[in-house]
């Protein structure tokens, strides 16, 4: 009777995402600091992506995954950035419940993508540098497509079942979610009903979307470096320990925050540092990503200039 009377919305209607902080000042502040990154963010992955597109040299299966990554990134930061802008910006931090779950699904969704994702990049690269020989016969286009393919559809296969726990929970209580997007656990928190198999089972595909993807991505990049220290020249040695070492951070940063925030028990876990870790994955990540894996290529540098004396001539 009470799921029944929350799906006719007599009971919660709405909830309230309390964000990062309350205050003018304070919302002026995060409001400009958060478009700059939004904006940022959209510009630096969308000229990775146009990039990708024009230019015929970069139609190789590294950029393909880029162009894939570069994508993701764009959707995932429109998920969540623009919400809180207009909440910042008007101060009204309301959302439907039918609107915070489907930002719960596409993060979720994308989150999972992003995961697979990056272990197809590792796999890619580990292959360009371990087996040079073998490496144009098996990434070949129809095992590229199947890798982008299997990691779009993963993420949103994986996060279905998720959604459909949470959003079936009662809500008959408290609204206000004390984070900056709607997620998993934070909904849960304000559920009136017996939370702990949607927590679980959070948790455990948490688990399988993100270690076997990292065991696959740090064992590639560990055969990589240890491939790249028997290089005889110092220069080049240096040169490939830098992008794989960028790489690796990005890459632990992203699945450490992972862990922590889903896969540890959810009730020890503090709001603060939830909120700390979310925002590792959810905004810092789509911000150095194009410059991490992109903008600092050497192909991408070189079209990108090309395309700027076009601009700046015509």
């Amino acid at each position: 009777m009470a799921n029944q009377e929350w799906k006719n919305g007599t009971v919660v209607t709405e909830f309230i995402l309390l964000d990062f902080g309350n205050g003018p000042e304070l919302d002026c502040f995060l409001f400009l600091m958060f478009l700059s990154i939004y904006l940022v963010t959209i510009t630096g992955n969308t000229c990775v992506v146009v990039l990708v597109v024009v230019n015929q040299h970069l139609h190789t299966p590294m950029y393909f995954f880029l162009g894939n990554l570069a994508c993701l990134e764009i959707c995932y930061s429109s998920n969540i950035l623009p919400r809180m802008l207009l909440s910042y910006a008007g101060g009204d931090r309301r959302i439907s419940v039918r609107g915070c779950f489907t930002q719960y699904y596409f993060f979720g969704c994308l989150a999972g993508a992003e995961c697979y994702l990056l272990a197809a990049m590792s796999y890619d690269r580990y292959l360009a540098v371990c087996e040079p020989l073998h490496y144009p016969s098996r990434m070949d286009t129809k095992l590229c497509l199947r890798l982008g393919a299997a990691s779009w559809v993963s993420g949103f296969l994986s996060n279905s079942i998720l959604t459909f726990l949470i959003s079936n929970l009662d809500f008959c209580g408290p609204n206000e979610i004390d984070h900056f997007f709607c997620d998993s656990f934070p909904v849960m928190k304000l559920s009136c009903s017996d939370t702990r198999v949607a927590g679980f089972v959070t948790s455990v595909v948490a688990g399988v979307c993100s270690l076997p993807p990292f065991l696959l991505t740090f064992s590639s990049y560990l055969h990589i470096i240890a491939t790249v220290v028997r290089i005889p020249s110092a220069t080049g040695r240096k040169k490939a320990f830098s992008t794989c070492s960028s790489h690796l951070i990005v890459v632990i940063l992203f699945y450490w925050s992972i862990v922590v925030v889903y896969i540890l028990p959810f009730h020890d876990t503090h709001i603060l540092p939830n909120k700390v870790f979310s925002a590792f994955y959810t905004i810092l990540t789509p911000l150095v990503n194009p410059l991490i894996y992109s903008l600092r290529n050497k192909e991408i540098k070189k079209a990108l200039q090309k395309h700027m004396r076009k601009l700046l001539a015509f």
